[in-house]
């Protein structure tokens, strides 16, 4: 699978996704991926290794301890961080993986090494963008970015 469209229309097409990187103590880019994907209808799941709780759903200390497979993997975490998370994800046998990126210097999950660690190990992996910017209803704003990216060739490949 190469494209970004074909990745990311069978990412979105799985059913059970985890969110790495929510917190409950600043909202920031994984908790509002983890409310528009649980607003859209999928069963998701919190990831946060100091955390039990978030909102009131079961927290996960890491993708390992989900109690049943997931389908995809949201990782909005530091890219040294996100090394880990994906070998977690190979050995728990997630197919899926989407390394959320913002705009702003830092704003990104995206690590080569754990690009390159997805691709050898056989899982799809999305190296950048924002699920929000794909998941339905899209608001205006994810709308303007997702255009404005992909006008200026920012989207991943």
């Amino acid at each position: 699978m190469s494209t970004l469209e074909a990745k990311v229309t069978e990412f979105l097409a799985q059913k059970r996704i985890a969110v790495v990187g929510v917190s409950r103590n600043k909202p920031g880019a994984a908790s509002l991926i983890y409310h528009k994907l649980k607003e859209a209808g999928y069963q998701v799941f919190a990831v946060n290794p100091n955390a039990s709780s978030f909102e009131g759903d079961a927290c996960y200390a890491d993708v390992k301890s989900i109690p049943s497979p997931v389908d995809g993997v949201v990782i909005v975490t530091r890219p040294a961080l996100t090394e880990e998370v994906v070998r977690q994800c190979a050995d728990a046998g997630v197919p899926r993986v989407w390394m959320h990126q913002s705009l702003g210097s830092g704003a990104t999950s995206v690590s080569e090494e754990a690009t390159r660690f997805c691709l050898d190990h056989s899982i799809t992996v999305i190296a950048g963008a924002c699920p929000m910017m794909f998941c339905q209803p899209v608001d205006f704003g994810h709308k303007c970015l997702r255009w404005m990216l992909g006008a200026t060739g920012g989207l991943p490949k």
